[in-house]
């Protein structure tokens, strides 16, 4: 073959767009988004959450995203996207895929920081965000499948 793995993998990841997103994509999503979200929310209130909250309060920018369950603190979306994936993963009850892996806590809190952290006139539409979360999805998924260490993850628990 005249292309490397990481070739074919970098150019089907680029020519995702949201023709590929059929209604079933969108809908399994939404509902990945919003179990997320509600995880995401309840584990905002852990202790673990709020150690990684004050750590972060050290750190600002001119950017700044959302920290969810605390809409009067924000933070610069690399760490907002930090302690809100620290919420998500603090509860434990986000997706899982086997082997064990958590897509939805690693890709969200990553995607809505990055999305709030566009300058007003170029917001991006929620049909946006529903592909850069399933982009970030296939991504994961895919370096799943190509992992032979996480083939063996079963074995060791």
């Amino acid at each position: 073959p005249s292309q490397t793995i990481t070739g074919n993998f970098a150019n089907v990841i680029h020519g995702l767009n949201a023709n590929h997103l059929t209604d079933q994509v969108i809908q399994r999503s939404k509902r990945m988004i919003l179990d997320t979200l509600g995880v995401g929310l309840l584990g905002s209130s852990t202790e673990v959450c709020h150690k990684v909250t004050q750590y972060s309060k050290i750190y600002s920018s001119d950017t700044s995203s959302t920290i969810w369950g605390h809409l009067d603190f924000r933070l610069p979306p690399l760490y907002a996207a930090f302690v809100n994936g620290v919420a998500v993963h603090s509860m434990d009850f986000d997706d899982t895929w086997h082997p064990a892996t958590h897509p939805s806590g690693a890709v969200l809190p990553a995607v809505i920081a990055l999305s709030e952290a566009f300058p007003q006139k170029k917001k991006i539409s929620g049909l946006d965000l529903l592909l850069a979360f399933n982009v970030g999805i296939e991504v994961q998924g895919r370096l799943l499948r190509f992992s032979s260490e996480a083939r063996n993850i079963p074995k060791r628990y």
